[in-house]
């Protein structure tokens, strides 16, 4: 059993070793200094193997060092018990060799006796003496008994002095092996608790390696998809012909990727709202359809300080008629309603942001858009005119969340005790949402686009969102890996565009290969939605028959693998073929 751990823990020290020469070669210590995600991704693969052996070879350490430890106690009985019965030995030869002095005593004595007998009463004397020849023959029979006797006896004494000799060598051989093995159970259950101790720090440091890489990995997929937050106000939106369903990209078939709205979708829908005030709803009906059956509290304090970061301190309607989240020319374009129902949900954010005032408040679209200068028109007339009025839920001001455009379905979301409502944003059946939508009433170019620019307007030399056929059947293979659970370290753009080229396309086949087939072929693309607001599922119809996948897969395979800066902004997204 000892040995077998031993071996067992000198492979695992040897794959230790192995593992930290690996690593310091491809400098995956620094996650942080590294920009190339394949790269990324292969530190992600090679440190997972590395783990996975380790943690599985000291899984099995632990448990054989726990039945060794359970030897080891076993083996410390043991010699308690040895050293009892040598010590029992040692108390049973002491008090025999004090026998045997006194033996040893009667012995000399016997010896000398007999001597002295030989010396003083010779045979022949005894025979002169002797009356008769029977007395004679029974004085020299009692002599030669005699004699025997003490023989014997010293015979005896002889030999148990000498086995005495041999078991007193024996006990200290003994003790010494006893001693030597005690050590060496010491010895050998410290090492084996060490090497198991220092493996689990290691397994341990190269999770929080791989968790620190996953990050990096995490930041880089969000800078080449293109994810943020953002509102009308502050990122006008372009209608951008060729993002649109009816672009013509010069080739047939065609295939294109369509999100409903972006960035987020919970609270407010800024253009939902200027769609249900063109339709006539005021703001009270707004903010309830948007946060529920909430309380509008419309005479609260006015005399609250907000403090701006960089910007300074300023009271809570001088702070409002700054923010720069809605544009005042809906005001005159029938949305005066959903002004003042931005108005509402820009003071009490802030007010719930900065706990009445007790904090400070971003001056960006992380938190609300804020310049130093009052924005006027119609945003300060809404401002004017809701003035004091604060969303509130639990006795405090609520966390009014809002975005640009939801794509028709806004999730719920809770803050202080109060939950918002998630529901289709229409007019129409669910099943035809877009039909009725709040935000096509309202002409958001968010609602239904193709993203194929980043935010800063990098395309990588793509000038639409559409993709011909073998680049379609790329992102299916690359769907296929993800939905397999495969290696995912090569599904990046294949052109470079994120810094480092992915696979190629035929190393992306090969490996989708492993995985039921490949596609080389896309004719047909079905989608299922689902009242969850998401895209449930997707079809498509290849040279290797159906292949159904998830919404979720394909939205993460698409946002790593698709060509140039082509991305998906929401779960809920469609498919189109020209």
């Amino acid at each position: 059993m000892v040995k077998r751990v031993s071996l067992a823990l000198v492979t695992l020290l040897l794959c230790y070793f192995v593992a930290l020469s690996l690593v310091r070669a491809e400098e995956c210590d620094n996650p942080g200094g590294l920009t190339d995600a394949v790269k990324i991704g292969q530190c992600i693969g090679k440190y997972s193997g590395i783990l996975d052996a380790i943690a599985k070879a000291n899984a099995t350490n632990a448990k054989e060092l726990e039945g060794l430890r359970v030897q080891v106690a076993g083996l410390k009985n043991q010699i308690s018990n040895l050293d009892k019965q040598l010590d029992k030995l040692s108390k049973d030869i002491f008090e025999r060799e004090v026998k045997i002095g006194v033996k040893e005593e009667l012995l000399a004595a016997k010896i000398r006796q007999d001597y002295v007998r030989r010396r003083e009463q010779p045979m022949l004397l005894v025979l002169l003496s002797s009356g008769t020849a029977e007395k004679f023959f029974r004085d020299a029979g009692y002599r030669e008994r005699l004699a025997a006797n003490d023989r014997e006896v010293i015979s005896g004494i002889s030999r148990e002095i000498n086995d005495l000799n041999v078991q007193s060598s024996m006990l200290n051989v003994q003790k010494k092996n006893l001693d030597g093995l005690r050590v060496r159970v010491d010895k050998q259950a410290t090492f084996l608790a060490g090497e198991v101790a220092k493996a689990d720090r290691y397994v341990t440091d190269l999770g929080g390696k791989i968790a620190a890489l996953s990050a990096r990995q995490q930041e880089l997929l969000a800078e080449r998809t293109g994810v943020f937050s953002t509102t009308v106000g502050d990122v006008p939106l372009a209608d951008d012909p060729a993002s649109r369903p009816d672009y013509n990209p010069g080739f047939s078939p065609a295939f294109a990727v369509f999100s409903f709205g972006a960035p987020h979708f919970r609270g407010m829908s800024q253009y939902g709202a200027f769609g249900r005030a063109k339709a006539g709803q005021n703001v009270e009906q707004i903010l309830r359809a948007y946060y529920g059956e909430i309380s509008l509290d419309k005479v609260y304090r006015t005399d609250i300080n907000i403090s701006v970061r960089g910007y300074g301190t300023v009271d809570i309607e001088t702070y409002v008629k700054r923010i720069y989240e809605m544009p005042g020319s809906w005001g005159d374009e029938g949305g005066m309603e959903a002004l003042k129902a931005q108005a509402v949900a820009a003071r009490s954010y802030a007010l719930a942001y900065t706990n009445n005032g007790a904090g400070s408040i971003c001056a960006t679209e992380a938190c609300q858009v804020y310049k130093p200068a009052n924005k006027g028109g119609r945003w300060e007339e809404a401002v004017n005119a809701t003035r004091g009025w604060v969303l509130v839920a639990g006795g405090k001001s609520f966390s009014s969340w809002y975005a640009s455009t939801s794509g028709g379905y806004q999730q719920a979301y809770s803050a202080s005790g109060h939950s918002t409502p998630g529901f289709w944003d229409t007019t129409s059946d669910w099943t035809k949402w877009a039909d009725g939508a709040w935000e096509v009433k309202a002409k958001s170019p968010w609602f239904y686009k193709g993203w194929y620019k980043s935010r800063s307007g990098k395309t990588c030399g793509r000038s639409h969102p559409w993709l011909r056929t073998e680049e379609m059947a790329d992102v299916v293979n690359a769907v296929i890996i993800v939905a397999g659970g495969g290696d995912t370290s090569g599904i990046l753009p294949e052109d470079g565009c994120t810094g480092t080229a992915g696979w190629s396309k035929g190393k992306m086949a090969e490996e989708a290969g492993k995985y039921g087939g490949n596609v080389t072929n896309v004719t047909n693309i079905s989608i299922k939605h689902g009242s969850n607001g998401q895209t449930n599922q997707v079809v498509f119809s290849t040279n290797r028959g159906e292949v159904n996948i998830s919404g979720a897969n394909f939205y993460k395979a698409f946002n790593l693998r698709a060509p140039g800066m082509l991305s998906l902004k929401s779960y809920l997204f469609n498919i189109e073929k020209k």
